[in-house]
């Protein structure tokens, strides 16, 4: 089985969310279950230079955008047994960032078109064109002007909706002047989409499956509320359609080896995991007291993640016996909001505006809680980490944090973590004071129990793989 990944970006290369960790573990992962998997980027012009130095130019081409002819240079570099290629033009790539600029839709065509025409040139011919989100929809549809050229034939394609929001929707002009296609593509069934072309319908409409990284946000996003106004096109093909949750890599998340902590640990000696807080307390400025729970999180500081129910019940939570620590950057009225109740509760709450590695994996270890009552979540990791360090995740029961976080019961002893279902501010409110409650209860209750579940579960990549090693199997037995 060969699997050809084609993304945006992808750890330790390139990185804006959760997209570029799955693409930076899940190949390994793959290679474990005998899939030759290899992985198409961009080349950005802040990749890592000591990335770019071991590099090495194996093709060049032209490649047509519309009625251009533009130069694409193929780099190639093996990283943890993966092949990585990286497609490099100047214009395009050689910016500081990723994607969000003026002329993503000239970018991503040439990305497209430069993925499918210099496959013959890397000697290696997938079953699977495995494509990630909308930035790489267009190859399905591409692959239609393709169908007579006997190397392309036979290849299969598979899209993943990481985020259903982000859509890479352009004017209709773009049809013709750069991607090179029809106007029978032009329609509801194709990319047509409010009259404009939708990169993401073409990956919906033109792949032979369709997967997204929770089941059940694969089932959200076939309704009004979550399906941005693709839900018909879900719906209509569903029977293609798999959710498939995300795992984590469990070498760079380990509290056991993990480096950047003062005391290692694992799920049966969870209690040194005390003193990553007291030293967490002391670096931030926060009152040393390891009796004290710590809330963390870690996250874009926007209102998907549930910030506006945090806003409205800020004040209440911090009524309670806990610290709460905040690593990230995002919408200008959230960052203000911590940075307000940091400088308000200097003992209680800290806010760092910036990410830093170093202090994520700090904050993992040294919290108690982790708060994530995102309004969507199509599968999140951060809950996944936080259970693997023995911080227990408080959620909104929506997409992949439903299928992971399963709320805690007291009669039967059951869970890993704590959760609420309807998105309101005092139901959240309402379980981070059911939540600290146990907390308190000390070695007379259940929480360490608890912790125990949220370390013990197993969400490796490995699992994920096996699923995704059988749809590749079961695409291309398909005639």
């Amino acid at each position: 089985m060969k699997v050809l990944f084609v993304a945006a970006e992808g750890v330790p290369f390139s990185k804006t969310g959760g997209l570029a960790d799955v693409i930076g573990a899940l190949p390994k992962a793959l290679k474990q279950e005998g899939v030759d998997v290899r992985v198409v980027l961009p080349r950005y012009g802040d990749t890592p230079e000591q990335f770019v130095k071991e590099m090495e130019l194996v093709h060049r081409c032209s490649v047509h955008v519309g009625w251009r002819n533009q130069y694409c240079g193929i780099l190639r570099l093996e990283y943890n047994g993966v092949i990585f290629y990286f497609i490099d033009n100047e214009a395009h790539f050689k910016r500081p960032g990723t994607y969000g600029f003026f002329d993503d839709g000239e970018r991503f065509a040439f990305f497209n078109r430069a993925v499918l025409d210099a496959l013959p040139a890397l000697h290696f011919q997938p079953d699977v064109i495995h494509c990630h989100d909308w930035h790489s929809g267009m190859i399905p549809v591409m692959l239609t002007q393709y169908g007579n050229q006997a190397f392309y034939a036979k290849i299969k394609t598979v899209f993943t909706i990481h985020n259903l929001q982000y859509q890479g929707v352009f004017p209709k002009s773009v049809l013709g002047d750069l991607l090179g296609l029809g106007w029978e593509h032009f329609n509801v069934n194709g990319i047509e989409f409010h009259d404009q072309v939708s990169f993401m319908k073409g990956g919906l409409n033109y792949s032979n499956a369709i997967t997204t990284v929770s089941p059940t946000y694969a089932q959200e996003i076939q309704t009004a509320y979550y399906g941005a106004d693709l839900e018909g096109v879900l719906a209509r093909r569903q029977s293609f359609l798999t959710g498939i949750i995300n795992g984590i890599d469990l070498d760079e998340w380990d509290p056991k080896t993990d480096p950047y902590l003062v005391k290692n640990y694992t799920w049966r000696s969870p209690k040194r995991k005390q003193e990553n807080k007291v030293a967490l307390q002391g670096e931030l400025g926060l009152a040393q007291d390891s009796n004290i729970p710590m809330v963390g999180m870690v996250a874009r500081l926007a209102r998907q993640k549930g910030l506006d129910l945090v806003a409205h019940v800020l004040e209440e939570i911090l009524k309670l016996n806990l610290q709460l620590v905040v690593l990230g950057t995002g919408e200008p009225e959230y960052e203000q909001m911590f940075k307000h109740f940091a400088g308000k509760y200097p003992d209680k709450v800290s806010a760092t505006i910036s990410f830093k590695n170093d202090l994520a994996h700090k904050i993992y270890a040294a919290s108690d809680l982790f708060l994530m009552p995102s309004l969507f979540e199509p599968c999140g990791l951060g809950q996944l980490i936080a259970m693997r360090y023995g911080s227990l995740p408080v959620v909104r029961e929506t997409g992949g944090l439903k299928d992971t976080v399963h709320s805690y019961n007291l009669e039967t002893g059951e869970g890993n973590g704590f959760s609420f279902t309807n998105y309101n501010a005092h139901d959240l409110l309402y379980t981070m004071q059911k939540a600290v409650g146990l907390y308190e209860l000390g070695e007379d209750g259940p929480w360490m129990s608890i912790v125990s579940n949220a370390m013990r579960s197993d969400f490796s990549w490995q699992q994920s793989a096996k699923k995704y090693k059988e749809l590749y199997e079961s695409v291309c037995s398909r005639a």
